[in-house]
């Protein structure tokens, strides 16, 4: 009998141990979980960049990576040492090794560390904690505001050295590959009415607050995909794509934004409702994600048109 106590009490005392230890390591990397806006320094500029970290099962952190380009990737293991942390993801449009991040918890609502890029160079990048974006009532909507006259690009600027875009006979056009088109104006919670055109095989895409893009591609026929027509680029898939028209055609969004709460109706069907973008998405202005922002178009993927933009802020 009193080899078999002993015997139960060490088993006991193991699961304990094992326990204790799990939730040690929960403590520490406590810290680290959540989504985070980060900002990379590269030479005299800033790029915005983003990073979730979750806890999968007791002991392993996994997360998501958005860069200053491209989408949402996964991150199949953060290594994490107290307030210290790594991971390591392969390049996704860019040639070249893997991105290596490390960062160390500053404060519970900062981050700080470096980064290897593609291209063999480390950069220092910052991080605060994302705002919730959660909003305490029903927004009450303003005055529609026309974003483009259809005669002149007065309330906009283009984001690169060349503006290709044209405004003919009421369309706001950009013929080839160019600068992307950035509003005057910055919005916090809005309604916006836009038609596009585009032709076989081209690609734009609905910057919101200049942050979350919707994409403008040539789909139809497709299935719905974060990275096709209607998505929220790597992170919200439509719920269909029946509704898309083929290229050459006018269509329609009429997207709602409310906190992080968004809305896409194509053609006057909705396709994503009231669903939550976790984070900035890739070619975003900025990762001040508690900050107003611009509408912008993006102009260096192909050929576009833009028509009847017209933007209910709320009060």
């Amino acid at each position: 009998m009193k080899n078999l106590i002993s015997g139960a009490c060490c088993s006991l005392f193991v699961l304990l141990g094992t326990a204790f230890s799990a939730n040690a390591q929960h403590d520490t990397s406590q810290a680290i979980e959540g989504r985070w806006d980060l900002t990379v320094a590269v030479n005299d500029k800033e790029y915005p960049s983003w990073l979730e970290v979750e806890m999968s099962g007791n002991q392993a952190l996994v997360g998501r990576f958005v860069a200053s380009g491209g989408s949402a990737r996964p991150v199949a293991k953060v290594n994490h040492n107290g307030n210290s942390f790594d991971f390591t993801i392969p390049p996704q449009w860019d040639k070249g090794n893997d991105v290596v991040i490390n960062g160390t918890v500053v404060t519970h609502d900062s981050i700080a560390g470096t980064m290897l890029s593609p291209n063999g160079k480390t950069y220092n990048w910052t991080g605060v904690r994302a705002p919730l974006l959660k909003r305490q009532s029903e927004p009450v909507w303003g005055k529609p505001v026309k974003l483009f006259t259809g005669t002149n690009l007065n309330g906009w600027h283009a984001a690169g050295p060349v503006n290709q875009w044209l405004a003919v006979d009421g369309i706001l056009r950009s013929p080839k590959s160019g600068s992307n088109l950035v509003t005057d104006q910055t919005f916090n919670d809005f309604k916006l009415h836009i038609e596009f055109k585009y032709p076989k095989g081209s690609n734009s895409g609905v910057y919101l607050r200049g942050r979350y893009e919707v994409q403008v591609e040539d789909s139809k026929g497709m299935e719905p995909d974060s990275h096709l027509l209607g998505g929220v680029y790597g992170f919200l898939v439509p719920n269909t794509l029946e509704y898309a028209k083929p290229a050459g055609e006018w269509q329609t969004y009429d997207i709602t934004l409310v906190g992080r709460m968004v809305t896409v109706a194509l053609n006057g069907h909705e396709i994503i409702i009231k669903q939550n973008i976790p984070g900035i998405t890739g070619g975003a202005l900025s990762s001040k994600e508690g900050e107003p922002g611009p509408i912008f178009l993006q102009g260096d993927h192909g050929p576009i048109e833009y028509r009847n933009i017209v933007i209910t802020p709320a009060k």
